[in-house]
């Protein structure tokens, strides 16, 4: 018999009555799995592309935020809906349609988009440390392995606290980055422009490479494995529909607040960038924008040192907290791919110590210059863009088929929009690599 996707914490969650309890008592039981899947939209690999954007074209690209917002939406959307349907993630689900050459190749191109998105947090966490504490970057580099303790850590108090920790920490980081907004007093009017589409972003290529790198960043292979699964947390009769329908409907509300918050951060780091660094200096990397918030040049004369160490702190909550996200969704994709579990401490130790050997590489190359160090977060959200159709097309196919979830399979018109938006996102990396 196959094994429950997260095992540990598949149905661990009591929710209310479906037929007794109030909205809100519901809504609150229900929220969390949303909080999880956000922080992944807010990890480093987002803070460097969203400032960069910011800082090369002002507010333009955040019409390009917004569209990766709206199909994440989407797409996290039919990840529940797998998730809460049939009680089986996305990778036992492709696993289950796939022969087995197939699935050991996705298996392993998804490892290799799991790594892609720990190295965000590894290069995040090591720069926060550089910047706060004056560590090297190799140091930084090397204390990264030590998060298996911070992960193990959250872990120990079940999924249901390590939610609330990790929605404390969203709040935190929306707070910060809101205060510092304001104080760059950025212009609203140019703000509203920016979500005003243009053809620019098609036809030039470094324009182009940074949107790809958003839209990398804002919608990654992980988050859509990990949906499936923490759709599960919450327990529930599957063979009520009335019961299904609920859990369905709050854990889509949970899905969609979250990722409006995961929205509201990353618009405020790209008007960040815009406001702090166009035309006022080029952003090279993390700690121009940690010295530019000294500056009382750039941010004016009452710029404080509390305001660059509050940024520090943001980027070193979002890299350690990504940390059990990214585990979580390692341990789905080689459970679900190859029947392979592993102890999470174990996991996050596998995944960490491969991680390390192309940064340490890189870095080495290098010579550890932060600017060309930080460039690999870039490639890195490429390289998640690059990997996410083989993720959208099974899963837009699977949440089609009334094989797998019968009355609940997605209408014509979905499949068709969920195709059309896997498609576009393809089609975008093609134009970049040719």
């Amino acid at each position: 018999m196959e094994k429950k996707s997260l095992d540990e914490i598949n149905g661990s969650v009591a929710v209310p009555d479906v037929y007794k309890n109030a909205f809100w008592k519901k809504f609150l039981a229900y929220s969390g799995p949303g909080a999880l899947v956000a922080v992944g939209y807010m990890d480093p690999g987002n803070w460097l592309t969203s400032l960069a954007g910011g800082s090369q074209y002002r507010y333009q690209l955040l019409i390009v935020l917004l569209v990766s917002i709206l199909i994440a939406m989407f797409m996290q959307s039919l990840s529940i809906k797998l998730g809460v349907t049939t009680r089986v993630d996305l990778a036992q689900a492709i696993a289950r349609s796939v022969n087995k050459p197939t699935r050991i190749c996705l298996w392993l191109l998804n490892e290799i988009a799991m790594m892609a998105t720990d190295l965000t947090g590894v290069v995040g966490t090591a720069v926060a440390l550089n910047m706060i504490f004056k560590l090297p970057l190799i140091i930084g580099v090397l204390l990264t392995i030590t998060d298996v303790l911070v992960v193990l850590f959250f872990l120990h108090f079940g999924i249901r606290r390590i939610e609330i920790i990790v929605l404390i920490a969203i709040l935190t980081v929306g707070v910060i980055f809101t205060v510092e907004v304001c104080r760059a007093n950025p212009n609203f009017t140019q703000i509203m422009n920016g979500f005003i589409p243009h053809t620019a972003i098609l036809t030039n290529h470094s324009e182009l490479l940074i949107s790809l790198g958003i839209i990398g960043a804002t919608i990654m292979p992980h988050n859509i494995y990990l949906h499936s699964s923490l759709a599960q947390s919450r327990r529930y009769d599957e063979k009520d529909p009335i019961q299904v329908r609920e859990t369905l409907r709050f854990a889509n509300w949970d899905s969609f607040i979250h990722l409006v918050a995961a929205f509201l951060v990353n618009a405020l780091l790209l008007v960040l960038g815009g406001t702090l660094f166009f035309n006022k200096g080029n952003l090279g990397n993390l700690e121009d924008v940690f010295f530019g918030l000294k500056n009382p040049n750039i941010v004016g004369s009452l710029a404080s040192s509390l305001m660059s160490l509050l940024f520090d702190f943001a980027l070193l909550i979002t890299g350690l907290i990504s940390s059990i996200t990214s585990t979580l969704a390692g341990q789905i994709v080689m459970e679900g791919f190859i029947n392979i579990r592993l102890p999470l401490w174990q996991r996050r130790l596998l995944t960490r110590a491969v991680t390390l050997v192309p940064i340490i590489i890189i870095g080495f190359l290098v010579h550890f210059d932060e600017n060309q160090f930080e460039q690999m977060i870039i490639y890195a959200q490429v390289i998640l863009s690059i990997a996410l159709p083989f993720t959208l097309y099974p899963l837009v196919a699977i949440t089609g088929s009334k094989k797998f979830l019968g009355e609940h399979a997605n209408p014509l018109w979905k499949t068709i929009l969920g195709y059309l938006f896997t498609s576009v996102i393809t089609i975008l990396n093609l134009l970049v690599l040719f």
